[in-house]
């Protein structure tokens, strides 16, 4: 629960004693029974959508929610585009504005009102007015302002989705909607990132009722820096009631920073995004020319890291160009100018607008390559791509010693659903891949209900494992086959058996997850067929290869807001690096919950000398996790 239930979970705690006592004296219990239980122990998990708990980075709950009402501004967007219409969306968050925040980010709202933040200006209405109109001046069709219930004016007065839409249409007219959007954001299957959050966090906490004395301080279990942590429960609620008393004071400036820095960092990101227009250049003098490109397979946040980069950019100082189709299409010139509104209405949209390659750079096109940067005159190069672009923009900076044109900064931006790349924990698309698997499982789940049946479902993931892992995680599977662990006969043969007692027992419905390369032999046909005859009577067996479509779709939430919290860091790192007269080509990456690059030359060092994955993956420390989860004899 929240910071009252943990709250009043303490009360109880402290009161045991006591309350055993009195049962005791009016007979309810005897006083063996008291004395076997002299204390009750708490550990405490926070369910929350608003995500506003100290000692945890994400509550559970809060990433399902951002993913209804994302759904539902798109959905909004589309028909508010259509009638040129401007909308008014009001969201949970009533003494938080994470929701309101994370979702204007990710739907590129062209206002957001949120309780830590407050309009400075005096005339919020004239400002919020003057924005819209400059908007659509600048050729966007529609309006979406976002406010979080508890959003107020710098006065701590109160300000209501209604307010707005008055606002609006007594200062410019046009046809202006509200749309409350209420406990549907509560409701719904949860997403992938909750199931395996809500999973581990649990798995921990009885870990920990396990291995601690009754008599010991109540801890709050939560994610730290990509990391499950616990943290003193009670020291936690005071810290987010302190949220609550800044805002109560109006003491906005410290409310934001009990937020923490990436609440604080989203706020500035969005504040630049959602301009209708460029801000005027910093500096004076010719622009910077910065080079964005795609290399590697194709990943849903692609399109959302161009637009921020494109306009983070332009408000850094760059003139942008837009490499199509990669490397190949820089050797080819396929380029074009990207200005401001060039990239309007990228953020949600799935796919690559600038086109990939997966082919290699090899090192006869290198001066191909060079000349055409010369050409260009190009300063910067941001890739935004997976492996082959990775090794590629490697070997552009290695070469630099014979081309000139290469001693530039270049960035590189880890985009790809099989979270494979060194120097990151995590990569702008797996989030997306991995509910599109989710989803696709859940259906074919509810499609066995009426037999007894085991599904094989293989997953992309190249030389790693994640997708299969994660996705068996949150979608219950009884077995997962990685590339890290491999398949033997004997795992075989054990799967089989146990899967044939379990129907025996009772069981309907048995799950099996394989990734592509798991195993070059026992491939998923082969597994289908062994399980079906060695099945028998006691169940029958269905395979599904989920294949491209895991690539597809529009993106999730959570890749959008990370494609634009790396790139906002990738841009800065460009506009140091182009004032200095010694280059640096780096990887921006997420280690441990923080950005943080890493140069390409060390790449090498960082992945096995035949596999396209990292050496140290932080999720296979949560292999405990799956196999406590599994059917398998001893949770193995």
């Amino acid at each position: 629960g929240g910071d009252g239930s943990l709250s009043g979970a303490d009360v109880f705690r402290r009161e045991w004693p006591e309350l055993l006592t009195e049962l005791v004296h009016r007979g309810e219990i005897e006083p063996r029974l008291a004395e076997a239980h002299p204390h009750l122990q708490i550990v405490g998990l926070v369910g929350s959508i608003d995500n506003d708990m100290f000692g945890t980075d994400m509550t559970i709950g809060a990433d399902t929610a951002l993913h209804r009402i994302v759904n539902a501004i798109d959905a909004i967007a589309s028909t508010a585009d259509s009638h040129h219409r401007t909308f008014v969306i009001e969201v949970m968050g009533r003494h938080c504005g994470y929701l309101a925040l994370m979702s204007g980010l990710a739907t590129g709202a062209n206002w957001v009102l949120i309780p830590e933040c407050p309009p400075d200006a005096e005339d919020w209405q004239l400002h919020l007015c003057d924005r819209l109109q400059a908007s659509w001046k600048a050729g966007r069709r529609h309006g979406i302002v976002v406010v979080a219930e508890g959003a107020c004016d710098a006065e701590g007065r109160p300000l209501t989705s209604a307010d707005v839409k008055t606002a609006i249409e007594s200062r410019i007219g046009g046809d202006t909607r509200v749309t409350i959007l209420g406990h549907v954001q509560r409701g719904g299957a949860p997403s992938a990132f909750d199931r395996n959050l809500a999973t581990a966090l649990g798995y921990t906490a009885v870990q920990h009722l396990l291995s601690h004395p009754p008599e010991s301080e109540p801890q709050l279990v939560g994610l730290l820096e990509n990391r499950v942590v616990t943290s003193p429960l009670m020291a936690c609620v005071e810290k987010t009631r302190a949220v609550g008393a800044a805002l109560e004071s109006r003491d906005f400036a410290r409310a934001l920073s009990l937020r923490g820095p990436s609440f604080a960092e989203a706020w500035g990101h969005m504040s630049t995004l959602l301009r209708a227009s460029p801000p005027d250049a910093k500096g004076k003098g010719r622009r910077r020319r910065l080079a964005i490109l795609h290399h590697g397979g194709p990943a849903p946040g692609m399109n959302t890291a161009v637009r921020a980069a494109v306009r983070l950019a332009i408000s850094s100082g760059f003139e942008v160009l837009g490499i199509h189709n990669g490397f190949d299409g820089l050797r080819e010139g396929h380029v074009e100018d990207m200005d401001w509104m060039s990239v309007h209405g990228w953020v949600g949209r799935g796919g690559a607008e600038l086109g990939t390659s997966r082919n290699p750079v090899e090192d006869r096109h290198l001066g191909e390559i060079a000349q055409r940067l010369g050409e260009l005159e190009i300063e910067g190069l941001l890739l935004i791509g997976g492996w082959e672009g990775y090794w590629g923009a490697r070997s552009v900076h290695a070469a630099s010693h014979r081309h000139p044109e290469f001693e530039i900064p270049i960035a590189c931006l880890p985009a790809t659903i099989d979270n494979n790349l060194p120097g990151t924990e995590y990569s702008v698309g797996a989030d997306t891949a991995l509910n599109g698997i989710v989803g696709c499982v859940d259906r074919i789940k509810q499609s066995a209900v009426a037999t007894r049946r085991c599904f094989i479902v293989e997953v992309m993931g190249g030389d790693c494992g994640y997708l299969a892992w994660a996705s068996g995680l949150a979608t219950g599977a009884e077995r997962v086959y990685i590339p890290e662990e491999g398949i033997s006969l004997e795992a075989l043969r054990e799967d089989v058996e146990q899967l044939g007692s379990d129907f025996r027992s009772g069981k309907r419905l048995g799950l099996v997850v394989r990734a592509e390369r798991a195993e070059s032999i026992y491939t998923t046909d082969f597994i289908s067929r062994l399980f079906e005859k060695e099945g028998g009577d006691d169940f029958d067996v269905r395979q599904s290869v989920l294949g491209h479509l895991q690539e597809g779709g529009e993106p999730s939430p959570y890749d959008r807001i990370q494609a634009t919290r790396l790139v906002a860091h990738a841009v800065s790192f460009l506009e140091e690096q182009t004032a200095r007269e010694a280059h640096v080509a780096a990887a921006v990456g997420v280690l441990r919950g923080r950005v943080a690059f890493t140069p390409l030359e060390r790449l090498s060092d960082l992945v096995d000398s035949d596999k396209q994955r990292p050496r140290e993956q932080p999720w296979l420390s949560s292999r405990s996790v799956s196999a406590a989860m599994s059917s398998r004899p001893g949770g193995q």
